[in-house]
């Protein structure tokens, strides 16, 4: 087993030239007020959780750098979003949603044209294999383009006079104000974006901190944003979690758009002085559940919880990440999963067909491998063969049974290709542990009896936000809410919902007099008011 994960390495010359034509790249700019600034000080080593062999001796791969900006320089960024935003006077917030998405249209055409540099950069920075990069990328242009229908739709739906009790009024959505957008390092791009662009479209400015792994990809990115938006609209910042204290401290961000854990959004939230004031935007833990039932179709059952849970190597929120299964299944299932598991290919992420890849993340596979010792010492076995073996950032995945609620794999999320197995006999055991449960995203019920089914769907949907049934968890299609409860969430998106998390309802009235219905039929035929106005957008 050593020596056939080891042999997956490559030398460095056996890294195809598609990528290694991208590497390293060396980018000391931040995105400011407009202009591309250059960084003198401190600058980050970007490494690939890929390590090139020489012989017996192993090296990360150094693929860039890039700034670790201070605190100085997020001030920067803060007072060129507010300036931009200027207590929703300023050119941005003020537009007509029109030119608004015109601006938007010209970044995503132009998007399309760095595909091949930030596929290439997301491979080799996160490790996440080519043909899953590149739906990654795919998925956040059709995302793009969804949210922009789904304004024009909001749009037309707004561009009505409502008459109620003698008063005329329009309703329409207006913004909030500045927006800090934090996304995640296992959808790098598109979970920046999801939250970005309906911040943008919507009328507010914004602030971009890079996640903590998957920046290089953001290079190209920010120079569109740079080229395509006015000055301090967007502003893009490398480096850690530091750079945005003194953007919540300071009071003048109006929302917190950030994917990540539960515990570092509560810490982020503190910094701001008036939280009440904060809306937040949070994608954040999950732990989502598999229920196995004795009428399970284990043809679909076992193909759904194998890439369910170990698509990206489990680094997904998504991921189903603990399973019960009925007694009276559990062997066929664990069979079945064995055989899965053991058709994975393991190898680098621009190996074609490849399935589990290096992990990311200082210390990830201490972790999985602690995991994975615990539930054995506390009685749990390995099933599969090599399962939670491992060499350098490879890890062979781990099919655990016999997990019990006193192993901490039984709480923890584990984010990676650990797969605990629980069995149960009374229907009582799978539900008390969801209502147990600090998370509340997403669960999956596989069965066929009807009555039993539906047994689980009634109580499941008061403690999560989407029961699928006979599937694997997931988050599309796009239209459809994204939220949880507990920990899981705060806010909802998708391409509707999210322009409504950036967004407040505002209303323009007037008294039904004769006056007052003259001075609005001139706003509206003059064009005079961006916010007051009939026009509809085709």
């Amino acid at each position: 087993m050593e020596r056939t994960l080891l042999s997956a390495f490559p030398a460095t010359h056996d890294i195809p030239e598609e990528y290694r034509r991208f590497i390293p790249k060396v980018y000391p700019y931040s995105l400011i007020g407009g202009e591309l600034l250059e960084w003198k000080g401190k600058m980050q080593d970007i490494y690939s959780p890929i390590e090139t062999r020489d012989g017996e001796v192993f090296s990360p791969l150094l693929i860039g750098r890039c700034p670790v900006v201070d605190e100085s320089v997020g001030t920067l960024a803060l007072e060129a979003a507010v300036r931009a935003y200027d207590n929703g006077m300023g050119l941005w917030p003020t537009m007509a949603v029109a030119d608004r998405i015109r601006h938007v249209e010209t970044f995503v055409d132009r998007l399309a044209g760095v595909r091949d540099e930030v596929v290439h950069l997301m491979t080799l920075e996160i490790c996440k294999p080519r043909s899953e990069s590149e739906v990654e990328f795919d998925r956040t242009l059709d995302y793009i383009h969804d949210t922009i229908r789904a304004l024009k739709d909001l749009d037309r739906d707004s561009s009505r006079i409502a008459i109620e009790g003698g008063i005329y009024a329009q309703i329409r959505r207006a913004p909030l104000g500045p927006v800090l957008c934090m996304g995640p390092y296992n959808f790098p791009l598109n979970e920046t974006l999801a939250t970005l662009i309906p911040a943008l479209l919507m009328g507010n400015t914004a602030i971009v901190k890079t996640p903590r792994m998957g920046k290089l990809l953001l290079a190209p990115v920010m120079e569109l944003l740079c080229e395509c938006f006015p000055r301090g609209v967007v502003n893009v910042l490398f480096g850690d979690r530091r750079v945005v204290r003194p953007i919540l401290e300071s009071g003048k961000v109006s929302v917190l758009a950030f994917i990540g854990s539960s515990s570092a959004a509560d810490a982020l939230r503190r910094l701001h002085p008036h939280p009440h004031r904060l809306r937040c935007v949070l994608g954040l833990d999950a732990k989502n559940p598999a229920f196995v039932l004795e009428s399970a179709d284990m043809d679909v059952t076992a193909r759904e919880i194998l890439s369910g849970s170990l698509g990206f190597s489990g680094q997904r929120c998504t991921a189903l990440k603990i399973i019960f299964v009925h007694r009276s299944r559990a062997e066929e299932l664990l069979a079945r999963l064995c055989e899965g598991i053991a058709g994975l290919n393991v190898g680098m992420p621009f190996d074609p067909g490849v399935n589990i890849t290096p992990m990311p993340g200082l210390g990830k596979i201490a972790y999985l491998r602690a995991l994975v010792d615990d539930a054995v010492a506390k009685g749990a076995r390995v099933v599969n063969a090599g399962g939670g073996f491992s060499v350098r950032t490879l890890f062979q995945p781990a099919l655990l049974y016999g997990v019990t609620p006193s192993m901490r794999v039984y709480q923890e999320e584990q984010f990676g290709p650990v797969v605990p197995v629980v069995p149960f006999d009374d229907e009582r055991t799978p539900l008390a542990y969801q209502v147990q449960s600090n998370y509340g995203q997403q669960m999956s019920i596989f069965g066929s009896d009807p009555e039993q089914v539906a047994r689980f769907i009634d109580p499941m949907v008061n403690q999560v936000c989407r029961v699928n049934i006979n599937s694997k968890c997931q988050r599309g299609p796009d239209s459809f809410p994204f939220t949880g409860r507990k920990d899981s969430a705060e806010g909802t998106l998708s391409v509707g919902d999210g322009l409504r998390c950036f967004s407040i309802r505002s209303v323009v009235a007037a008294k039904g007099t004769e006056a007052n219905k003259d001075l609005i039929g001139s706003i509206l035929r003059q064009g005079s008011s961006n916010f007051l106005t009939t026009d509809h957008i085709l």
